[in-house]
């Protein structure tokens, strides 16, 4: 049986990052049969311009690359000042591109955040969730939102039961979706 690989990208670059936790987090409770990747080239990144979208920096090739590499992925964004992070909305704009032939395209993703305030960075994640939807991605739903992420992601294992049973519930809808399009996939390549 092959593995199911999600690709797992912190939207923050924080050393200390409660995104990268909570990522590190799914990584530990991936059902048998996935395999999560975390990917830490956010910071590497350089901003988008159409004028490079083809012959693309090197960097934007490898998360392009890891991208298509993927079943699915698996974002988790913190929020600052009401929003997400440029430089994650930036490496969305990249994986976008080539309009139509994205390897974002039709790619479930799930959506996740932590933030230091009370509503967990759910509006971050609307804008993320939005923003991926308008590159093609197949789009779960509203992720895990945890707020007051210092005083509950304090120690990685340490998570409490809400958080530990909103990453299993977004691990088990990826997997869920992405086994519903490689059916419809066989679906549509019977009938030919």
């Amino acid at each position: 049986m092959t593995q199911l690989q999600i690709l797992a990208i912190p939207g923050s670059l924080r050393a200390g990052s409660w995104n990268a936790a909570l990522l590190r987090l799914a990584q530990e409770r991936a059902p048998e049969g996935v395999r999560i990747e975390i990917w830490d080239g956010l910071r590497h990144v350089p901003p988008f311009s159409e004028d490079h979208e083809i012959l693309a920096p090197a960097p934007v090739e490898e998360l392009r690359a890891a991208i298509a590499a993927a079943d699915a992925l698996l974002v988790a964004t913190p929020e600052y000042n009401g929003g997400a992070p440029g430089q994650l909305k930036n490496a969305i704009d990249w994986a976008s591109r080539p309009y139509g032939l994205a390897a974002v395209v039709g790619k479930p993703a799930g959506v996740i955040s932590a933030s230091t305030g009370s509503f967990g960075g759910r509006w971050a994640q609307e804008e993320v969730r939005k923003a991926l939807r308008l590159s093609g991605a197949a789009v779960l739903g509203e992720g895990l939102a945890v707020g007051k992420a210092a005083e509950r992601l304090a120690e990685l294992g340490e998570a409490d039961e809400e958080i530990l049973t909103g990453i299993d519930d977004v691990l088990e809808q990826l997997v869920a979706k992405v086994a519903e399009m490689k059916l419809e996939l066989e679906l549509e390549t019977s009938a030919i």
